[in-house]
């Protein structure tokens, strides 16, 4: 292992613009960290409280912004240590920053090709993932890098595409790794469908081959009937297409049972993740198939309870919360809706006036006792959503640009915002309440 140099100091440099500093913590408000991109418990929950609810209409106030190269990967959040990726004249870097002051502790970069697929363009899509004192990256053409956390000194790094042969996929990587215990879960493609690595070395401890090739979607976590196992939703760029849900043991690899659920069609792809409800699972695509509850048994054996064919989502991870779930339905994402997760009843659909703005492929998370969404095309709203229905909040307009894809990032009360057009840069918001 190579030696571990002291940890820089944060200094600010020419991609930097600080705006001011932001209000205080509320007294007694909860924060928490937001170490990968589905959260801190993989479900898009947040524990902070005290956020500033009546957004007001001229926007929020920025705290700092970077300007950044392409990719969609949202930053991750751990403590006083901020990671991002993105492509930037034909490398990839990676850069930790102070998450208050945008100032930079370290920059790892490496070369790296780019491609293009269906007239759109490869960039970083797998966000990076904080364990403790280090932070692994997986970029677009398989350079899995882990890293000291505070230092930014490589601990160590593979190429999946090098080491188990290239995946199938329409613009590069994008599933995020999964951190499991001692282990580093990696949706690989190739000669192996998963594999698990010890995280401290880079070791292949274990391999699971089947013929579904790697997604989009990120490795989850769950208990099912009171055994560990890993959730991979997979489907690659492979024709007839095939894919779908694996249930994995991590102790060994072994597949429990391998759910079939991938949209009919070539052009398609599997990039939600894995929803785990109690023993079941919730998968959506797109294109042809929707939305599907997987019950899976006690012997690890997988059945359809319900599916729904206007539960498709192209990217955006569903919300389970209070025994129903919530999410952005249709291939450009214009309809928010509710299903009862017991029975797979659609409680309601709503298309969200929000004002000079398409809702389009919009995130949510469920945060300070409300459901958190952007927009598209940058629009931020506090939604108020159940069984019942939804209603706006407040709302307000960040910026004006198109692909303001992604989960936005939120630890200790500021707001973290890719943007991704018309001067791409990553942008810090006061989010605290008064």
């Amino acid at each position: 292992m190579p030696l571990v140099l002291a940890a820089p100091e944060a200094v600010t440099f020419d991609r930097l613009t600080y705006h001011g500093p932001p209000k205080a913590l509320p007294a007694g408000a909860a924060t928490e960290d937001w170490p990968r991109f589905l959260g801190p418990r993989h479900d898009l929950h947040s524990k902070e409280t005290k956020l500033l609810k009546a957004l007001p209409k001229g926007g929020l106030e920025a705290v700092w912004e970077v300007k950044r190269g392409t990719g969609h990967a949202p930053p991750v959040v751990a403590g006083e240590y901020l990671v991002m990726i993105h492509a930037l004249q034909g490398r990839e870097v990676i850069e930790c920053l102070h998450p208050e002051t945008g100032k930079r502790y370290w920059k790892f970069d490496y070369a790296v090709r780019m491609g293009s697929s269906f007239g759109v363009n490869d960039a970083p899509r797998s966000g990076p993932v904080i364990d403790g004192d280090l932070v692994f990256v997986v970029g677009v053409r398989g350079d899995l890098h882990c890293l000291n956390l505070k230092s930014g000194d490589l601990v160590w790094k593979k190429n999946l595409e090098k080491d188990h042969g290239p995946a199938p996929l329409f613009f590069g990587r994008g599933s995020c790794p999964l951190v499991h215990g001692d282990q580093l879960i990696v949706n690989v493609g190739g000669k192996i469908c998963v594999g698990g690595f010890d995280k401290r070395t880079g070791k292949l401890l274990w391999s699971t081959k089947h013929n579904w090739h790697a997604s989009y979607a990120s490795p989850v976590p769950a208990t099912l009937h009171g055994k560990e196992r890993i959730l991979v939703f997979t489907g690659g760029m492979v024709d007839p297409p095939t894919g779908g849900l694996l249930s994995i043991d991590p102790g060994n690899g072994r597949v429990d049972d391998a759910f079939s659920w991938r949209a009919r069609m070539f052009a398609s792809v599997n990039a939600a993740s894995p929803v785990p409800v109690g023993n079941a699972v919730f998968v959506t695509e797109s294109y042809t198939e929707g939305g599907a509850l997987v019950d899976f048994a006690a012997d690890g054996k997988a059945s359809l309870r319900w599916k729904a064919e206007r539960f498709g989502s192209q990217f955006t991870t569903p919300v389970a919360h209070e025994g129903y779930l919530y999410g952005v339905a249709g291939t450009g994402g214009t309809e928010i809706v509710c299903y009862e997760i017991k029975s797979g009843r659609e409680m309601w659909r709503d298309g969200i006036d929000i004002r000079d703005a398409r809702l389009g492929r919009a995130s949510l998370l469920h945060v300070d006792g409300a459901f958190l969404c952007l927009g598209a095309q940058g629009t931020l709203l506090w939604l108020n959503l159940s069984p019942k229905g939804a209603t706006i909040s407040s709302q307000t307009q960040l910026f004006r640009a198109p692909e303001t894809w992604g989960v936005p990032t939120v630890s200790r009360g500021l707001l973290y915002v890719n943007k991704n057009a018309f001067g791409p840069r990553l942008v810090c918001y006061d989010l605290r309440g008064k």
